[in-house]
């Protein structure tokens, strides 16, 4: 298990820093007064010769001086780095503190829905909600001020806590459930039904073919032995339609 967290890492780099900042600005600072003590001639300057082909040069001055405006160059950007992690800090610490509301408003609002809170006060209400999540054990290490807010946003959304409560919610659910049913009942029906008329058609269209196969062979039987049925009389007479005289129009 590592005992290493993001609060113990920042402090130790934040230790870092300040002891490289107060290193460099005390070299710098020192380095600078010998240089300024050994140009005013109360202190030796840094000897450093330096040979080019047959000359020699003496540049320990140069090197001396050049150090020292480097690390006070040094010395002034370190405060925007100072800057930069209190910016950090401050940007971490605030993430850490709207996770933290945002967590302690979901526990408070769940209850809320469940109608853990009965009083309407405003003062009350918020009241009962920062000792609601006070006791809770996930958040009893978070600070008054993230659970004052939680509470406060928990109390603005009162209304949707009643209007989508735990109650509401599985009223609506049992009756999404019943009309699923209804529906299910309903198709099975529905199913039954064309299921009968699939059978009715098939049905009929039996009957229809049947019947026209009985029409054909009586056609046929009637063509095949009409000639004998008529000559041993099984033919039956027709009858004769004697056509009525018209009504003559009365004239107007």
């Amino acid at each position: 298990m590592s005992y290493i967290t993001p609060n113990t890492s920042h402090r130790a780099v934040a230790t870092l820093h300040w002891i490289a900042t107060i290193t460099v600005a005390t070299l710098a600072v020192s380095l600078a007064a010998l240089t300024l003590a050994g140009f005013l001639g109360w202190l030796p300057l840094l000897r450093m010769p330096l040979q080019f082909g047959d000359t020699t040069h003496e540049a320990g001055g140069f090197v001396q001086t050049g150090l020292s405006i480097l690390l006070l160059l040094i010395a002034a950007c370190l405060p925007s780095g100072w800057r930069v992690l209190a910016l950090e800090r401050t940007h971490r610490d605030f993430s850490i503190s709207m996770s933290d509301v945002a967590e302690a408003y979901r526990i408070c609002h769940a209850a809320d829905r469940g109608d853990a809170f009965t009083l309407r006060e405003q003062f009350d209400a918020v009241k009962e909600r920062i000792l609601y999540l006070r006791r809770h054990p996930d958040l009893g290490h978070l600070e008054p001020d993230v659970l004052e807010t939680a509470a406060e946003m928990s109390y603005a959304s009162r209304e949707l806590a009643d209007t989508y409560g735990d109650e509401n919610l599985a009223r609506a659910r049992s009756f999404l459930a019943q009309r699923r049913e209804e529906i299910a009942q309903f198709e099975e029906r529905i199913d039954s039904a064309l299921a009968a008329c699939k059978d009715l058609r098939r049905e009929r269209d039996t009957v229809t073919i049947e019947e026209e196969m009985q029409q054909s062979r009586l056609s046929r039987m009637a063509e095949e032995y009409g000639d004998l049925l008529a000559e041993l009389g099984f033919t039956r007479p027709r009858a004769r339609v004697v056509a009525l005289p018209s009504k003559p129009v009365a004239a107007e």
